[in-house]
């Protein structure tokens, strides 16, 4: 149930609060007065889209919130389970949605926390149900009708496990047929795949080794430079034939400090260092000795390292840029040769699995169709008696099943059609052809009466007493109260029959405020709630007949 409903800057209304009861609340008002705002409320808090210029204008944004009774049972549905995680424990939960102007971007809310819009459709759809201005429009469509139907048998969890098994079975016959279709291409993708992965391999590419090849060339192409520099050094150092090196006039430094350091102990730590830079100058000697003998320069070796750097970049510039995009396009080129190679076989597994698939679809289509079929006799009757009960008496209805065009779709193997002979002798036709809009307003009570609406806490309905009057209301209304029995209804309506009967009333008045227009929600009862009725007999207040007549519809609810 619906306990309140709060609504900041929504359209014409600045602020209102509604505390809505159980059984038959109505909302009243003239025309152009607000009323379609609560409807527009109730589907945002269902997760419908914000439509542009809903915030009331000089407001930043546009607030709607309602506290719901949280029934327990939804604390188990498996659809809702992480939703639930997230609420807290008690017994009721609130909705919201801001809406901001500018952008018209919308919030939505879930026991104050962040939520999706689909999480207020999730939840929201299994709190209310809502039946727009024009939604019994909606019995027009195929797909209306079959759910119609379906929801009517509780066809529910068996369509579920039908469109499962369809969609299975599209999905394999996709793929299937995508197989089938690059079969001629597939000896050309596997030549090609193995021809670059071949490259590849060849290269035997190894990132660090690439380091190390292009230090190498560097030093091939260099070789006589390198080897006139560390030949000099080690000249300079060990000497020649005629001159001494720098190695020669350190022992000679260290033979003439080795005298002194009898006499003077200071001298010392001079010729231990003299000493140990006369040893290390030898050890650097012989490590340019060292040096020059390995330094070769070879022309052939250079050649090949030069191809082989020249081959690695030609792959890198192919493949991505660099060694590890080569590395990663061959890893690609072997996943999908071994998925190439294979198709043969995963073929066959597809034929298998399709089998399979088309099997389990066939036998739940089969299943669906039975059950419709079983259901649709029985929706029948049940709206045939409704309909007698909305002064539509000697009213025919047929739910006729025809085969699906292309044998299964998505909704079985069949569509339902509604048809309808709205009054005696007249022939039976498709719902969308026969019936006024006041005759599909009743077919579309009569039909949430038999089930169809589901099992949701609050059923909400805007104007659906639309094109009918006199006995016809009082009995629409009668119908409205006792769907309350049961449930909560919300309706906007027009009519002073069915207003009389509600349990709870709501008048929207609309007032100005300077420039502006400002729609204002009461509660009534007494003799506002009299009065209210009387303006909707469309008589003055001060009109005995219609107040006579209003006492009288009161007295009579």
């Amino acid at each position: 149930m619906l306990r309140e409903l709060r609504i900041e800057n929504l359209l014409l209304i600045e602020r209102a609060e509604l505390r809505l009861g159980p059984g038959l609340n109505v909302i009243t008002g003239e025309t152009g007065a607000g009323k379609t705002v609560l409807a527009r409320s109730l589907d945002l808090l269902t997760g419908g889209r914000p439509r542009s210029g809903i915030v009331r204008p000089g407001a930043e944004e546009a607030w709607v919130e309602g506290t719901f009774e949280l029934p327990a049972e939804l604390r188990d549905d498996p659809e809702l389970a992480e939703l639930m995680e997230r609420l807290p424990e008690g017994d009721e939960v609130v909705l919201a949605r801001r809406v901001g102007a500018g952008s018209g971007r919308s919030s939505a809310f879930v026991a104050g926390r962040t939520a999706s819009a689909g999480d207020l459709r999730a939840l929201g759809s299994r709190l209310l149900a809502f039946y727009g201005q024009h939604e019994h429009r909606k019995l027009t469509l195929a797909a209306a009708q079959r759910g119609i139907l379906d929801g009517f048998g509780g066809h529910g969890d068996l369509l579920a496990s039908y469109r499962a098994a369809h969609g299975e079975v599209t999905a394999l016959a996709r793929e299937r047929d995508e197989l089938h279709a690059r079969e001629g291409a597939r000896e050309r993708d596997i030549d090609l795949l193995r021809f670059e992965l071949a490259e590849i391999d060849a290269a035997a590419i190894d990132p660090g080794a690439v380091d190390g090849l292009a230090a190498e060339r560097d030093r091939l192409r260099h070789a006589e430079s390198l080897r006139a520099g560390a030949g000099a050094a080690l000249a300079a150092i060990a000497g020649g034939e005629e001159e001494a090196g720098s190695a020669g006039l350190l022992a000679e430094a260290e033979a003439a400090l080795a005298g002194g350091t009898g006499v003077d102990p200071a001298l010392a730590p001079l010729h231990g260092r003299a000493a140990a830079a006369a040893l290390e100058l030898a050890d650097l000697a012989a490590d340019l000795r060292s040096y020059l003998d390995a330094l070769a320069s070879d022309p052939a070796r250079l050649e090949e390292v030069e191809a082989r750097l020249a081959e690695v970049d030609r792959l890198a510039r192919k493949h991505g840029g660099d060694v590890a995009a080569v590395l990663a396009h061959a890893g690609r080129c072997r996943a999908e040769l071994e998925r190439l190679e294979g198709a043969a076989e995963r073929g066959a597994g597809l034929d298998t699995a399709l089998t399979a698939a088309e099997a389990r679809r066939d036998e739940l289509g089969r299943r669906l169709s039975k059950a419709r079929s079983a259901a649709a006799p029985r929706l029948r009757e049940r709206v045939e008696s409704e309909l007698a009960g909305l002064a539509m008496e000697g009213a025919r209805i047929e739910v006729a099943l025809e085969p699906a065009a292309d044998g299964y779709g998505p909704g079985g193997r069949e569509t339902v059609e509604l048809r309808v002979a709205a009054n005696p002798g007249m022939p039976i036709a498709p719902l969308s052809e026969v019936a006024s809009g006041g005759e599909l307003s009743r077919v579309m009570l009569a039909l949430v009466e038999a089930g169809a609406g589901g099992e949701v806490g609050t059923l909400a309905f805007d104007e659906i007493d639309a094109g009918v009057g006199g006995k016809v209301a009082r009995r629409v209304g009668e119908r409205l109260r006792a769907l309350g029995a049961s449930r909560q209804v919300v309706c906007i309506t027009h009519l002073a029959q069915v207003a009389a009967l509600a349990s709870t009333h709501f008048r929207v008045v609309k007032e100005s405020a300077g420039d502006a227009a400002v729609a204002r929600v009461d509660a009534v009862c007494d003799e506002a709630r009299e009065e209210e009725i009387v303006r909707m007999l469309g008589a003055e207040g001060d009109d005995e007949a219609a107040g006579r007549h209003a006492q009288e519809l009161l007295a009579a609810a």
